[in-house]
């Protein structure tokens, strides 16, 4: 069977757009979206959704039911006919509020299907399409938590945690794991020390998401975690990097002496700017170095994961930075002055997923791990997807280890 899983950032793979009018938001689903879709032709499609609503959810959230039936009804999905739609929207419970969303399609090919229910602790027959929204916490069919309030920086309450669905594909049981991460809330901050504080605190929280799905509540399965883990690239040694042969300006704020900007000019060239750094701000002369060759040279600065690299791995990214992009429509190559560009958006899995990815018969042309609209404005995340085929017998090699790998 053809899958098809995407860690797209807002709402789905949508774009929030302003419409000159009037004040209202509205969704539209990109081309690049259903282009995806139609050029893979996948039996089973996760997509993992943050931010549900946008940044101002608030005010946005009422629409994210039109876009869910609008996507429902699209005829690029019409074969489709099970599908299971979760949407974290209940804003107002603070204590639980994740703004997640997760959504399964399943093709009207695919016969033996089934989805885990955590509370009877046995898989069910998928049937129909059922959408979820509001409070979750009761929905037997998924596991849903948020952070420890003292995971988060400074103790700031943010929608970040994780949800998790389990399914079976004839004999082959695995997770799907939705995830979002903390993200840099000062460059200056990431600046100051390699590897930054703000990377040790994702370390935390993966590593949490990590336990929680492995722990002895339930069978182990091979596991998939996509979503916005807002990994960076180490700061300081992309400055360090870009600005070897300049000369660095700290300009500091007069009341409390905390540095405000860092200014690095060329040591010739009439004294040139080549990169201005402030909490919000990171503009480098020439951001179509993190373009070139799909960003390969900084791929040396992505260590985040290195300190997992044995519960979770990845396929070869050959895609420039996911983040962050314009929101401008006629922006959709361009990055956006704020942030340095990173692989914030990645589809990461278990050694034993890994193993059913890579099975020899999953030819090279079947394997696809790829960004979506690479041309096309997708808000300021690039949706990214991984393509495969799951074969038929795939979870027998594991079935005596795992007992939920082998599916009656």
């Amino acid at each position: 069977w053809p899958l098809l899983v995407v860690c797209p950032p807002v709402l789905g793979v949508t774009q929030l757009l302003s419409n000159s009018k009037t004040t209202r938001p509205y969704y539209r689903v990109p081309m690049g979206a259903f282009g995806t879709v139609q050029s893979h032709r996948p039996h089973f499609i996760a997509v993992h959704c943050q931010e549900v609503g946008g940044k101002n959810y608030e005010a946005s959230m009422s629409h994210v039911d039109c876009f869910v039936k609008e996507l429902l009804s699209s005829d690029a999905m019409k074969e489709y006919n099970r599908v299971r739609v979760y949407l974290d929207e209940n804003y107002k419970s603070q204590e639980h509020f994740t703004a997640l969303g997760s959504c399964y399609f399943l093709h009207e090919s695919l016969k033996n299907i089934q989805q885990f229910d955590f509370k009877a602790k046995k898989f069910k027959k998928v049937v129909g399409k059922e959408i979820y929204s509001d409070t979750l916490e009761s929905t037997p069919m998924l596991e849903k938590e948020k952070f420890p309030q003292d995971y988060f920086p400074e103790c700031k309450w943010s929608r970040k945690g994780f949800i998790r669905t389990r399914w079976a594909l004839a004999d082959c049981a695995f997770d799907l794991v939705n995830i979002h991460l903390f993200h840099d809330a000062s460059n200056i901050l990431a600046w100051e020390k390699s590897p930054s504080v703000y990377s040790g605190t994702r370390q935390k929280a993966l590593g949490f998401v990590l336990d929680r799905i492995t722990d002895q509540r339930f069978e182990k399965v091979p596991y998939f975690v996509f979503g916005d883990f807002n990994f960076r690239l180490d700061t300081r040694q992309v400055v360090e990097s870009l600005c070897s042969t300049a000369t660095m300006q700290t300009v500091r704020l007069g009341d409390t002496n905390e540095v405000d900007k860092l200014i690095f000019r060329e040591s010739e060239n009439d004294r040139k700017v080549v990169l201005q750094l402030e909490k919000k701000l990171f503009n480098y002369i020439n951001q179509d170095v993190f373009r070139e060759n799909n960003g390969t040279l900084f791929l040396q600065f992505d260590s985040e994961l290195s300190c997992f690299k044995e519960r979770l791995h990845e396929l070869e990214i050959s895609f420039p930075p996911s983040y962050p992009y314009s929101e401008d429509s006629s922006q959709g190559k361009q990055y956006m002055n704020t942030r340095c560009p990173a692989w914030c958006d990645r589809v990461l899995m278990s050694a034993t997923a890994k193993d059913l990815v890579l099975k020899p018969e999953n030819e090279e042309k079947n394997l696809v791990y790829d960004n979506i609209g690479p041309n096309v404005c997708m808000g300021d995340h690039k949706p990214v997807y991984l393509s495969f085929r799951l074969t038929t017998g795939a979870g027998k090699a594991n079935a005596n280890k795992h007992k939920c790998c082998n599916v009656q």
